[in-house]
């Protein structure tokens, strides 16, 4: 990265707790964009172990009234602006409470406007992990933002729904569930693909290899979504699409 963000919230944990092991889900979100965010880490959250402290960071209501949240669930918790970022992980995660964050104790001094990742939830998780109480940090709240992956639907030989993200290599993910769309459509069946104001026929597939080069496909990737992709290729690029445009697919 560029700037010295990052490393500025590493250091900040680091110092107040050495009983720390750091990852790095991402730093590629697109600026200022909540619902990609969001999306990532719901399907990240699933392959950590029990006990991990999420710190998540698209906040582009940094400095306004906005809350700054503390979610537990049954494995993990969750912390970062109340603008529904950490809702549909806490979702995936199950039985989660949400608090607020209040305690001025568990922040910095020194509180900047811009950069409450640094100054409230980085050293709000480090205390967590030092062993401060939930109770201690905030109260618990009801009123909170939600963001909803939902809206998809299906048929006997229809599909329709949104793209919600695209990946570094280009695959277009979707919000219709895959398992979901297996119950309905086997796979090496062609289907209609209808993106972008245009439409073309393509093979539902298991892999990107199922396809020449530089063909386009449809799968169920690894986030268990329907994903439209190009083997070897970049299918966002060539489809001339972005995250919200919707997804059509006849079988």
């Amino acid at each position: 990265m560029k700037s010295s963000y990052v490393s500025q919230m590493k250091a900040v944990a680091l110092s107040i707790t050495n009983d720390v092991h750091i990852v790095d889900i991402t730093h590629e979100i697109t600026p200022h964009n909540v619902r990609e965010g969001a999306f990532v880490l719901k399907t990240a959250v699933p392959f950590f172990p029990t006990g991990t402290v999420h710190v998540a960071v698209v906040d582009p209501g940094v400095g306004t009234n906005r809350k700054g949240i503390v979610i537990t669930t049954e494995s993990q918790i969750l912390i970062g602006p109340d603008n529904g970022l950490l809702i549909p992980a806490a979702q995936v995660l199950g039985h989660y409470i949400v608090y607020e964050i209040q305690n001025t104790r568990f922040m910095l001094k020194l509180v900047s406007n811009t950069f409450h990742g640094r100054d409230i939830f980085t050293p709000v998780a480090a205390h967590i992990l030092n062993g401060v109480l939930f109770e201690e940090i905030g109260p618990v709240v009801n009123d909170y933002v939600k963001i909803d992956f939902e809206g998809f639907k299906i048929t006997n030989n229809t599909a329709i729904g949104k793209i919600v993200y695209i990946d570094g290599f280009g695959n277009i993910i979707t919000n219709i569930e895959g398992d979901r769309l297996q119950q309905v459509l086997e796979h090496g069946k062609k289907i209609m693909l209808f993106i972008n104001g245009k439409q073309q026929e393509i093979p539902f597939v298991k892999t990107y290899g199922s396809v020449k080069p530089g063909e386009i496909l449809a799968t169920v990737g690894s986030h268990r979504y329907l994903e439209i992709s190009v083997n070897q290729g970049n299918a966002a690029l060539k489809l001339g699409v972005k995250p919200g445009d919707e997804v059509k697919i006849f079988f």
